[in-house]
């Protein structure tokens, strides 16, 4: 009777498998299937990743290196992630905190003296959450970050009252590296290769000015025109892989502790803001789903996780189209569906 009973456990554990395994194989067509119509169409040109149960289930390339379309892409390949670099001066900062350096409400003129009166009234959770009040950077006569740093001191107004509304803009971000050098005594990007990259085994990842320019793949539009070389340091190109093991050290509580994370993940009180996370959800203070997109030039970038349903979406391209939505959107209704 016992033997009976053990093979019926046994039975049932590999029909169970049987099934799952079958289930997992027909997302993986549906999800290979989706991605060929897309880049066909001419929709997505770039490498994809999707991530099941903390296990890669999809990876792979479609479309070209570059403008000449001589060269296919291959998943070594890096890309400019646009905003979602954001992450990682926003970790940096929390990581800062953590160890005593900073407190978020402290005002910027605490670590940059040398700025305007205007510093006195910005805290480091404004520059954080985009609600400094300070104008956009004047794109027209930068050529350097030094140049940015010219132009934050001649600005002698905000635009608002710091806290009271919210402006997306890169003098923010541009002020949160420089606390991170300011503290830290480090470039920025020093900083960030030692402190999230290496810890998260990140080996690919590179934050510019770039050094390694093997396995980078050149942002150009439908005209076939190359995007030209971005000159502000702070940028950052990566493989689908090594966001992945960033999003998996952040989810995990690896790079900053969990409160760290839910103040990361708080934006100002409107529904159209953005987190330094971009779009973050939390229940009883525990993210429970992450996204973020990000565009600079040609490049293209979208990243979806879903931590109840435990899966991690990664569109990385250098032809902007503007589908990537569109294409996580039936990714994750594959992903949804085969959980039922």
């Amino acid at each position: 009777m016992q033997y009976h009973k053990q093979f019926f456990i046994f039975f049932t554990t590999l029909l169970l498998l049987a099934n799952h395994t079958f289930a997992q194989t027909k997302q993986i067509a549906q999800i290979d299937s989706l991605m060929k119509s897309a880049n066909q169409a001419g929709f997505f040109n770039g490498n994809i990743l999707v991530s099941k149960n903390n296990k890669i289930i999809y990876n792979a390339s479609f479309g070209f290196t570059d403008a000449t379309k001589t060269k296919k892409l291959t998943p070594d390949y890096r890309f400019n992630i646009g905003s979602i670099t954001k992450e990682f001066s926003g970790v940096a900062l929390l990581q800062l905190q953590e160890k005593g350096k900073l407190k978020l409400e402290d005002d910027v003129s605490q670590y940059i003296p040398e700025l305007p009166k205007w510093a006195n009234e910005v805290s480091i959770k404004d520059v954080l959450q985009y609600t400094s009040g300070l104008p956009n950077v004047n794109w027209k006569k930068i050529k350097s970050n030094q140049d940015v740093f010219d132009d934050l001191k001649l600005i002698e107004k905000l635009d608002f009252v710091p806290g009271t509304q919210y402006d997306y803009n890169m003098n923010n971000v541009f002020l949160r590296q420089v606390i991170v050098e300011k503290i830290t005594g480090m470039t920025y990007k020093d900083y960030v290769s030692k402190n999230i990259f290496k810890p998260c085994k990140m080996n690919s990842s590179e934050i510019t000015p770039i050094v390694e320019k093997k396995l980078i793949a050149k942002g150009f539009n439908n005209k076939l025109v190359e995007d030209k070389p971005d000159f502000l340091v702070g940028g950052t190109f990566l493989t689908t892989t090594d966001l992945l093991k960033f999003v998996t050290c952040l989810h995990s509580k690896k790079i900053i502790n969990e409160n760290s994370l839910f103040e990361l993940g708080q934006h100002f009180n409107s529904s159209d803001t953005q987190s330094s996370l971009g779009e973050a959800k939390f229940k009883n203070k525990k993210l429970v789903a992450h996204s973020h997109d990000g565009r600079a030039g040609n490049y293209e970038a979208l990243l979806v996780s879903d931590l109840n349903d435990n899966f991690t979406i990664i569109l990385l391209g250098n032809n902007y189209q503007g589908k990537l939505f569109e294409i996580s959107d039936a990714i994750t209704a594959i992903l949804k569906k085969g959980n039922k």
